[in-house]
């Protein structure tokens, strides 16, 4: 969807309080857009669609606090790299 914006203002935007229940999410990233609203389609006392602008591209959503996380990951060491990328063309998984 062409909508006029760059990507460095394609921007998602999480905003949750220590006081409220749910948490704002608004997202111009299409697979996060998709992942949402089919979560507040399943599960709409969880999560709900707020706002849909496709001029802009960009949904808002709510979604209770705990349904939401954020995956922290260690960086890999040269070793553990060299090994993925060794498993990797070895089993064909080149590009993926």
């Amino acid at each position: 969807m062409k909508t006029g914006l760059t990507k460095i203002q394609k921007t998602t935007e999480i905003w949750l309080n220590e006081k409220d229940e749910m948490i704002h999410v608004r997202t111009h990233n299409t697979d996060l857009k998709k992942r949402l609203a089919a979560y507040a389609e399943k599960f709409p006392t969880e999560c709900r669609l707020l706002d849909d602008d496709p001029e802009l591209g960009c949904m808002e959503f709510e979604i209770a606090k705990g349904r939401l996380s954020f995956r922290l990951t260690e960086p890999y060491s040269r070793e553990r790299r060299q090994r993925a990328s060794e498993y990797a063309k070895k089993n064909g998984l080149k590009g993926r």
